[in-house]
């Protein structure tokens, strides 16, 4: 397979033009976690540096390679692009962490109250780091918060 990414087929690749299509569309499941102004530079940019990763792969990592592995690490410069292509941290802990809830989502507190989320941010407790958000009750105008285990 890598042997057939060259330069002028690799942006109109299938797996580009799934994986565009897969992240920057909202799915039953999963929201887009990359801001719209970002995108035409993402994209352009993300294909480019994917080329010349897979241009500078040595003839036996090729070989060794699979479309699962390639789709990884296309995946992987996306995402790594997208970080030093937005303007806030809130945007960056979107694409960081694209499944955990975002401001304005809502949340039900341990009681079952609904409320939606105002602020979040990222701290580190011991050797384990958490999302922490601060949510307001719907009804009451409560401030609460909660905090989320990240993934390594």
């Amino acid at each position: 397979m890598m042997n057939e990414l060259l330069k002028d087929t690799v942006e109109r690749s299938e797996l580009v033009e799934q994986t565009f299509d897969f992240w920057f569309n909202d799915r039953e499941h999963i929201r887009s976690p990359f801001p719209t102004y970002i995108r035409p530079e993402l994209r352009r940019k993300a294909t480019d540096l994917f080329f010349n990763w897979s241009a500078n792969l040595k003839e036996e990592a090729k070989d060794e390679m699979n479309e699962e592995m390639v789709a990884e690490k296309f995946e992987e410069i996306i995402f790594e692009t997208a970080t030093t292509l937005v303007k806030t941290q809130e945007e960056r802990l979107t694409i960081l962490y694209p499944f955990l809830p975002r401001i304005g989502d809502q949340l039900k507190n341990e009681k079952g109250d609904a409320g939606h989320i105002t602020d979040r941010w990222m701290k580190k407790e011991g050797d384990h780091n958490f999302m922490w958000v601060t949510c307001v009750n719907t009804f009451t105008k409560e401030k609460w918060k909660t905090s989320f285990e990240l993934p390594l």
